[in-house]
């Protein structure tokens, strides 16, 4: 009988079952997620295998927070030089409105590339885990044997594309983010699908590789349903930006988006 997954008392397997309708089907994409917290929780050799690389790329990136805080007022004027000329009281806001939205281009970057960076840091760890996911559901099928060092370079290949894809999508938001009452309120909305979108696409890389499918296969397969596609996604990117959450989530993460895979797929993600 295929063992039930709670997380904290509640039943995340029932959850993440594929439902119909958008809505639905994006709250089952959340659902995925829970569940590789179910299994990350209750697996010490899994919690253990993904700390690691997440704690190393975590403190590079509180230094560069750290950095940019630091200096956001003087990256704030440097690109509202049009306002030098303004009254007090308006040079102040416009330049507030400007820090807030350098913070959150810098935030949404950070969330897309601090993956990125992680992947690569703790390939042979992350690999293990959702090897070992994918044990508990069955194994591989249509596994291919992969070379190390090619899987590294093709995993960084694709990283670096997907970062330089997001990269450019977030400047028009960045821009966007100047508009009174939109900019702070639909665009954040806009944000989180668009980081989600590519948090899903990366996340996805280790199960999809081990089949000999690369990037242009994975954005089909994920597109065809888009809606759970999402609602995993966005539910890392909301808690890649608690604090620390990049850090205790992304190993958990990984989990999930091998339970998304196999979903896209038709293969099972019920425990064997």
């Amino acid at each position: 009988m295929p063992e039930v997954t709670t997380l904290f008392g509640v039943d995340v397997t029932s959850i993440a079952r594929p439902v119909t309708g958008v809505v639905g089907r994006f709250f089952s994409g959340v659902g995925l997620l829970l569940r590789g917290i179910g299994l990350y929780v209750r697996s010490p050799g899994l919690m253990l295998l993904g700390v690691v690389p997440a704690l190393i790329s975590g403190a590079l990136y509180v230094a560069a927070f750290v950095a940019l805080a630091y200096f956001v007022d003087d990256l704030a004027a440097l690109v509202t030089p049009f306002a030098d000329d303004w009254s007090g009281a308006w040079r102040s806001l416009i330049r507030v409105i400007a820090g807030l939205a350098i913070v959150g281009l810098a935030g949404l970057l950070g969330v897309l590339t601090f993956t990125a960076v992680t992947l690569i840091i703790g390939d042979p760890f992350y690999e293990t885990i959702s090897e070992r996911v994918e044990d508990r559901l069955g194994g591989t099928p249509g596994a291919v044997e992969v070379p190390f060092w090619a899987s590294l370079r093709r995993s960084i290949v694709d990283s670096l594309r997907l970062v330089a894809i997001s990269a450019l999508v977030g400047v028009p938001l960045f821009a966007a983010g100047f508009i009174p009452v939109v900019g702070q309120t639909v665009i954040p909305v806009i944000g989180a699908a668009v980081g989600g979108w590519f948090l899903a696409l990366e996340l996805t890389g280790a199960p999809f590789y081990r089949r000999g499918l690369g990037l242009g296969e994975r954005r089909s397969l994920l597109r065809a349903d888009r809606p759970t596609t999402l609602g995993f996604g966005v539910a890392v990117f909301v808690c890649f930006l608690i604090p620390l959450g990049a850090v205790l989530i992304m190993p958990a993460a990984i989990a999930g988006a091998t339970l998304l895979a196999r979903r896209s797929l038709g293969q099972s993600i019920e425990e064997t």
